[in-house]
């Protein structure tokens, strides 16, 4: 396989991590959001509390964050190939 077959090829899944990476980075958006509104909307004084939903957010935004530093790293490797 030739070089420029190779770049051919990578182009595509370049592409495809940089898509995954954006989308990765709006779900983490909106789910900050979502913490943001549930932390305005609690009154623990009248036992209004969201921590069960905040806390799982929070570790959706920590594990988005994971993904998102693995797909860079990928993008990286895929990139140093060229």
């Amino acid at each position: 396989m030739t070089s420029q077959n190779v770049n051919e090829s990578e182009s595509p899944q370049i592409e495809a991590i940089e898509k995954e990476i954006a989308r990765f980075r709006v779900e983490q958006a909106e789910a900050a959001a979502t913490v943001k509104d549930l932390l305005q909307r609690e009154d623990p004084a009248r036992g209004i509390t969201f921590h069960a939903e905040i806390f799982r957010l929070q570790q959706d935004r920590l594990r988005l964050d994971t993904e998102i530093q693995f797909l860079q790293v990928k993008l990286r490797r895929l990139a140093a190939t060229w």
